[in-house]
Parts: C-alpha cells; structure tokens; sequence
C-alpha cells in the first residue's frame, strides 16, 4: 500500500526535531521509491545577501531521504545518515524549494538516495545530494 502525503506529514511531525519542523517542509509528492517535499521560502533561513542558507538545504535533502525510504519500506522505522555529499550548484533567492529524494538502492541495513533541490520559480537545479543511511529497526 502506498503511503500518503498525509501520513509523510505525520512522519515529519513526529520524528524529526523542533529545528527541522521549523523549516515548514511538507510532502508534495510521494512514489514506491522517492518523496518530493517542499521546503518553503522564507527570510528566517536566508543568510546575508538574501540567498537560502545552505544549512536549510542540507537539512531538507536529509530529511527527503528519510521520507522516501519510509515510503519504500510502508512506514517510519528508525534510522540515522552516515554520510551526505552535497553539491550547491546556483542561490536560491524568494523561492521554494523542490526536494526530490529518490533512492537508488534499498537494502535490510542500508539506504542509498540522490536528491535534487530545485528552484521552483525559475525551474533551475539549485543543488544535488547523495545520502547513505542506516536502517536501525
């Protein structure tokens, strides 16, 4: 059974911190083997200069990758990154963000996931991401 966005939401809500909360990301999107979520924009998350901090969009690949491997597996189980490379490819200035994990190997103990953070007003990739995590339960 597929999961909802609804159900993501509450995977959000319940298993990530306050700080990440605070972002406002919300599930767009969800498939058998990827989650797009929008990070929203805001001024709290720019850094000097008006461009979105690149903490925010490390923190939204993140989590992107933990929403698509508990879409793949049909609920939220535990888990932990254990590495993450990302890729800021142009600044994001008074737009959302797109964030599309999409996992390229799902194992019993490991999750692989590439990401792209894409500027949805003009439509151009703002970063990519690779993620690794750990599957604990």
């Amino acid at each position: 059974m597929t999961m909802t966005t609804a159900e993501a939401d509450k995977i959000l809500a319940d298993n990530f911190a306050p700080w990440v909360l605070e972002l406002g990301l919300s599930t767009e999107a969800l498939g058998p083997d990827r989650a797009t979520l929008r990070l929203p924009w805001s001024n709290r998350l720019a850094r000097e200069g008006g461009a979105l901090s690149g903490q925010a969009l490390l923190a939204a690949a993140d989590t992107a990758a933990v929403i698509a491997v508990s879409a793949a597996r049909g609920g939220y189980g535990p888990m932990t990154t254990v590495q993450q490379s990302t890729s800021f490819q142009r600044a994001v200035t008074g737009s959302d963000v797109l964030v599309e994990a999409v996992l390229t190997k799902l194992g019993r103990r490991m999750a692989f996931a590439d990401i792209t953070l894409t500027d949805e007003v003009s439509g151009r990739l703002a970063a990519r991401a690779s993620t690794v995590c750990a599957l604990l339960g």
